[in-house]
């Protein structure tokens, strides 16, 4: 067994991947060193990364913070191939994930409950401002990292079907615990079925919950229906089809990021409903908002953002228990530069992954 002690901590490992150097957002093969592995920490072989959209808005720079070069990925699966002398979670050879974060302070309020996700001193797996540690994300051969931010991958789910649950699935289920949307009975909307739509769906029918798909794409309905198992579609522009479904639905979980509008969906809500928002924002198109819906059904808007590591541990055995896996697209790394133009006009159902362990080569 490969136990690292203290005495290595001095060195590095060298690695690879492939990065962007600038807002074209092109990437292309990168050689960097990763930290040897400390005593708390794990290195992984890594087997597949999952593309998630963010990556895309980093690599091109759009939220206007980006720090290059640019090594992207947080749904990370792989291999531990070396333990620290006091990691206790992990021996070598078992299947390890990393989600979008792998520090924080470990001491406030957030970190207490277990929701590092929302720590002010979080540090994402890839850089994705100044002034935070400079990191390297899932876009390479070898990953290390804390014990304490990895989490244990079930052995019934396929790695490559599993990667998108560590940020697209986590994304969807944590607000769908929090906010009291997995009951049994309870009709779930579910706006957009892209990456982190058809996993919403996947665990809202895994939660025994009755689920309207609420798309502009009518071309979507057989197969949220169909192949998803969602209970009925509403495209979001047929008005009679909206009015239709006013006060009907105890929750909507809203997946797109592009600007669309809110009040119709606060009108499809029950008193006590709530809308919980998860798509990241044009940040210089904020939303428009009628309150008076909100006042008179007591109604809820709220944001969620990813989740902690014991929450995202929960929903990975969730997840290997129900078999739940994004639908997803295998690609050679190569391939990146196209998938990152398909995934910009959203052609593809639902989830890049990249099979680093097969065809990430020097």
């Amino acid at each position: 067994m490969a136990i690292i002690s203290q005495e290595q901590d001095d060195q590095t490992q060298k690695a690879l991947g492939w990065a962007a150097r600038d807002s074209s957002g092109i990437l292309s093969p990168f050689h960097f060193t990763r930290r040897a592995t400390g005593d708390d920490d794990i290195t992984m072989k890594v087997l597949y990364c999952g593309i998630c959209h963010s990556d895309l808005h980093m690599t091109k720079n759009e939220f206007g913070f980006s720090v290059y070069p640019l090594v992207p990925g947080h749904e990370i699966v792989g291999v531990v191939t070396q333990v620290g002398c006091k990691v206790h979670k992990f021996k070598v050879g078992d299947k390890a994930a990393v989600g979008c974060f792998v520090g924080s302070c470990r001491t406030c309020n957030s970190c207490r409950d277990d929701l590092e996700n929302y720590c002010p001193k979080a540090n994402t797996t890839y850089t994705f401002f100044e002034g935070q540690p400079k990191n390297y994300g899932g876009f390479s051969d070898i990953f290390v990292v804390n014990e304490h931010f990895a989490v244990r991958f079930p052995d019934t789910l396929p790695p490559e079907g599993g990667a998108p649950l560590l940020c697209a699935g986590i994304t969807v289920y944590s607000p769908m615990k929090y906010f009291g949307l997995s009951e049994a009975g309870m009709h779930l909307g579910v706006v957009g079925l892209g990456g982190l739509g058809h996993l919403a769906v996947k665990f809202a029918k895994a939660f025994g919950m009755k689920v309207t798909v609420i798309s502009t794409s009518p071309n979507k309905k057989e197969e949220a229906i169909e192949q998803f198992g969602a209970d009925s579609f509403l495209v979001s522009h047929d008005t009679e089809q909206m009015q239709a479904a006013t006060s009907t639905m105890d929750g909507i979980i809203d997946t797109v990021s592009a600007p669309h509008p809110l009040n119709p969906l606060v009108d499809l809500l029950n008193c006590n409903g709530k809308l919980i928002l998860l798509g990241a924002p044009d940040l210089k198109k904020p939303a428009e908002l009628s309150i008076f819906p909100l006042l008179v059904g007591r109604k809820l808007i709220a944001g969620s953002a990813a989740g902690g590591l014991k929450e995202t541990q929960e929903m990975l055995d969730f997840a290997g228990k129900h078999n739940i896996t994004a639908d997803v697209e295998v690609i050679q790394m190569d391939y990146v530069n196209t998938a990152m133009k398909r995934l910009a006009k959203g052609d593809i159902r639902y989830r890049f992954v990249i099979d680093i362990g097969n065809t990430l080569r020097a």
